[in-house]
């Protein structure tokens, strides 16, 4: 299988070694290495440049965040290419990442996408992601963070695969669209997953295919915060079928009303006033993204029964 590799970087110089060597030892080599720099002022593109020449620098002229980075490096990706991973810069890939990839795909005809397990860059029996859950509360997580891999936490198919090392096939991003750039660098992935979803994709977990991630050593968490709770209410408005918020409205609402005590309890917090900012934002916008709802679930085709069996209770 033919697979391009693309990294966002903002000022992520420090990290790039490990992340690109780890590319480099892999036992199925990828077919590309794209690198898309969202305008950093440190020595990313020198270093790339100089000690890594087999990578294709994409340099942009501003920074266009996570999701932007991300699509644009798609956007640059060979026509050969029959998936797409992405990858953070603060990741250090086993050897045999892309090729325990391959074989889920393979193994998994059915499946648009394959969420990696992340495993902690410095505790590294523990899981940062065992893939994507989302809630009938209306809140996206990561499996089994934190948690010990002993192996609970390996099943066949996840509602979605976290962005920091998650793999697309080309024909899926093709029929579905890519990221969507107003989310910026939070729940993008979880938007995305949303999308095939409904439109019949699933997404299969590659439990052997392992990547080690430092978590939020190139993002902000007080950052995080905001766009959190914005976009946690955008998915809402956009993603979810209007079957499960009519089912749990009364989840839903008691979520959100309880992120907004949590802040309140905690507003000398730069990070709980940012999340109450966030979900103001995310109310407000929510007439553009109820426009483009339409289009997301005009495309669903996935039944009742196999939705209900994707929401973690």
């Amino acid at each position: 299988m033919l697979i391009s590799v693309v990294i966002p970087n903002w000022n992520g110089a420090p990290h790039l070694p490990v992340c690109l060597n780890a590319l480099r030892r892999q036992t199925l080599p990828p077919l590309e290495v794209i690198l898309v720099d969202n305008a950093s002022q440190d020595e990313s593109r020198c270093l790339v440049a100089a000690s890594f020449p087999e990578v294709k620098l994409l340099a942009l002229p501003e920074n266009r965040r996570f999701a932007g980075a991300c699509n644009a490096g798609i956007r640059a990706a060979s026509p050969s290419a029959e998936a797409i991973a992405l990858l953070n810069n603060d990741t250090e890939a086993d050897v045999r990442w892309l090729e325990h990839v391959a074989r889920c795909f393979r193994d998994h005809p059915d499946a648009g996408f394959v969420a990696s397990k992340l495993r902690l860059f410095d505790r590294r029996d523990y899981l940062h992601s065992a893939g994507d859950f989302y809630s009938v509360r209306g809140v996206p997580g990561n499996r089994g963070v934190w948690q010990r891999d002993d192996g609970r936490f390996d099943v066949e198919y996840v509602f979605g695969a976290c962005g920091a090392a998650a793999v697309y096939r080309r024909a899926m991003l093709n029929a579905i669209g890519l990221l969507d750039e107003r989310f910026e660098f939070s729940c993008e992935d979880v938007d995305l997953a949303w999308r095939a979803q409904l439109a019949g994709y699933r997404c299969a977990f590659a439990h052997d295919a392992i990547v080690y991630h430092k978590v939020s050593a190139t993002g902000g968490g007080v950052i995080n915060s905001y766009y959190d709770g914005r976009n946690f209410i955008w998915l809402l408005a956009k993603d979810v079928p209007g079957e499960v918020i009519r089912a749990h409205f009364g989840a839903i609402v008691g979520e959100q009303l309880r992120i907004a005590w949590s802040a309140l309890r905690a507003w000398r917090g730069q990070a709980a006033r940012n999340r109450l900012k966030g979900q103001l934002a995310g109310l407000i916008g929510i007439p553009h993204m109820l426009r483009a709802r339409r289009e997301v679930q005009r495309a669903r085709v996935i039944s009742s029964e196999a939705l209900r069996a994707l929401l973690m209770a």
